[in-house]
C-alpha cells in the first residue's frame, strides 16, 4: 500500500505517520509520502522515525500541479492540513480527479455538507472518501454508532468531550489544538439537531453539567460547532429509528475556558477580519499567534508539568425490546508513555486506525462519515490496542403498571 499524508510534517500528520509505521499496524505499507511545505520539518521527522518507507515531498497545496504529482500512484490520500487553512475542498477534489481514496480529519463541520453532496460523483468515479476521521470527529462518530446499534428506537443521542489537566496551574495559556479552531469553537454559532431538525444555536450556549469520575468531577459543557451532529442523525440505522435530538458539547479546563471566553469578548472571535494597526492591515489571528508563541517561549521554564486526561461520552436514550433504555459509551484516554511522542494521540491514532481499516477491508464507494463506514467491533479493538479505555453500560428503566406510583428503577447490564 502507498499512502500520501498531506500536512505530513505538521502536528497531526507526524502522529499519524508514527502510528502507521508502529508495531500496531495491521496494514502492509510499502511507501508513505510525507508531503509538507517545510523541508526542514520533513527531514527532521524522517530522521527521527528512521524508516526506509518514508519519502519527503515538498508540497504547496495551493499548487495544483504539485498536488496532483504527490497523489499519483498512491492508494490513499490522508489530508491532515488544518481545515481553516482553506484547502480542504481543493484537496478533496484533487483526490477525486486522481482516482485516489481520501480521508480527512474534519474540522468544525465547515465543509461537511458540501463534501457529502459529492457522494454520487465519488461513487460514479469508483472513489471512496471518509470525512472527519480523527478523534472528534471520527472515533466519536463510531461510539455513536455503537450506542445506536444497541437501541431499537432512538429518542436522542448526546455526545460530549472533556479535557482536564492535572498538576499545578500554568501561568501560560497554551492552545489545546489549533488556535483558530479554539477561537472558532467559542465564537461561532453551531448547528445542533433539535426536535427532529437541524437548528442554529448561539455560541457559548447549551450549558449542561455532568458528574464524571476523577479527575473531571463536576464538569460543564457547552455547544460548539462540529460535524457529528450534521451526519450522525441522518445515517442509516439511526435516522430510521426515529431520532429527534443529537447534540455535541465541549469542555475545556475551567481556567482555560475563562481565558478563551475573555479573548472572544475582546474581539478575537473575528480572527480572520483584518484590523489596521499603524497603517498596516493585520489579521487578529496572526497577532495572537505571535504573541502567544512568544509568551510560551519566554516563559517555558514557568510552565509546570501537567498530565492531560480526556473523556469522550456518547449517551443514547430510546427503547430496547419495548423497554425504555439508556446506553452509554465512554472512551477514556489517560497519560501513558505510549503517547509521549504525540501532540494529540487521540486524533493521530484514530486517523491511522481509520486509514488502515479502509485499506484492509473492501471499499464502499462514495463519501461517508465514520458512523456510516466503519464496523464498530474491529474499530474498537484497534482503539483498545492503543490503550484507549472503552466501556459501555446499559440501563433499562422498569416502567410502572397502570395506576401505580412512578418509582423509576434501573437495571445495570
Amino acid at each position: 500500500m502507498r499512502i500520501a499524508v498531506l500536512g505530513g510534517a505538521g502536528l497531526m500528520g507526524c502522529g499519524i505517520i508514527r502510528d502507521l509505521i508502529s508495531e500496531r499496524s495491521i496494514c502492509p505499507i510499502r511507501e508513505i509520502r510525507v508531503c509538507d511545505l517545510s523541508r526542514e520539518r520533513m527531514d527532521r521527522l524522517i530522521a527521527d522515525l528512521n524508516d526506509p518507507r518514508l519519502s519527503s515531498h515538498v508540497l504547496d497545496v495551493g499548487n495544483r500541479a504539485q498536488l496532483h504529482g504527490v497523489l499519483a500512484g498512491v492508494d490513499l490520500c490522508i489530508n491532515s492540513v488544518p481545515t481553516l487553512a482553506g484547502f480542504q475542498m481543493a484537496i478533496f477534489e484533487a483526490a477525486l480527479a486522481a482516482g485516489v481514496d481520501y480521508l480527512d480529519l474534519g474540522g468544525l463541520g465547515i465543509f461537511t455538507t458540501q463534501q457529502k453532496a459529492a457522494h454520487d460523483r465519488f461513487r460514479s468515479a469508483g472513489v471512496t472518501a471518509v470525512i472527519g476521521a480523527g478523534s472528534d470527529p471520527g472515533m466519536s462518530n463510531v461510539i455513536c454508532r455503537l450506542v445506536a446499534d444497541e437501541l431499537d428506537s432512538i429518542e436522542r443521542i448526546n455526545l460530549y468531550w472533556a479535557c482536564e489537566r492535572v498538576g499545578p496551574e500554568s501561568p501560560v495559556l497554551t492552545p489545546p489544538y489549533s488556535l483558530s479552531t479554539v477561537l472558532a469553537e467559542y465564537a461561532r454559532p453551531s448547528i445542533q439537531f433539535l426536535a427532529g431538525q437541524h437548528t442554529e444555536v448561539a455560541p457559548l450556549t447549551g450549558l449542561e453539567t455532568l458528574e464524571l469520575p476523577e479527575p473531571f468531577g463536576k464538569t460543564d459543557f457547552i455547544f460548539t460547532p462540529h460535524s457529528e451532529q450534521l451526519t450522525v442523525p441522518l445515517a442509516d440505522g439511526i435516522r430510521d429509528k426515529g431520532i429527534k435530538e443529537f447534540t455535541w458539547r465541549l469542555h475545556l479546563p475551567r481556567r482555560e475556558h475563562e481565558a478563551w471566553v475573555g479573548l472572544i469578548k475582546a474581539g478575537f472571535g473575528d480572527f480572520d477580519d483584518p484590523v489596521i494597526a499603524n497603517g498596516v492591515a493585520v489579521r487578529p489571528l496572526e497577532v495572537l499567534q505571535e504573541v502567544m508563541s512568544r509568551n510560551i517561549e519566554r516563559n517555558r521554564d514557568r510552565i509546570p508539568a501537567q498530565t492531560s486526561h480526556e473523556i469522550h461520552i456518547a449517551i443514547g436514550h430510546g427503547t430496547k425490546d419495548g423497554v425504555a433504555t439508556k446506553v452509554q459509551c465512554e472512551v477514556v484516554i489517560k497519560p501513558d508513555a505510549l503517547y509521549d511522542a504525540y501532540v494529540d494521540a487521540g486524533t493521530s491514532m484514530n486517523a491511522s486506525i481509520a486509514a488502515q481499516l479502509m485499506l484492509m477491508t473492501p471499499r464502499k464507494r462514495g463519501v461517508w462519515a465514520p458512523e456510516e463506514y466503519f464496523v464498530v467491533e474491529p474499530y474498537v479493538a484497534e482503539m483498545r490496542k492503543r490503550k484507549f479505555e472503552v466501556t459501555t453500560s446499559t440501563t433499562r428503566y422498569a416502567l410502572p403498571a397502570v395506576g401505580q406510583r412512578t418509582n423509576t428503577a434501573s437495571i445495570q447490564v
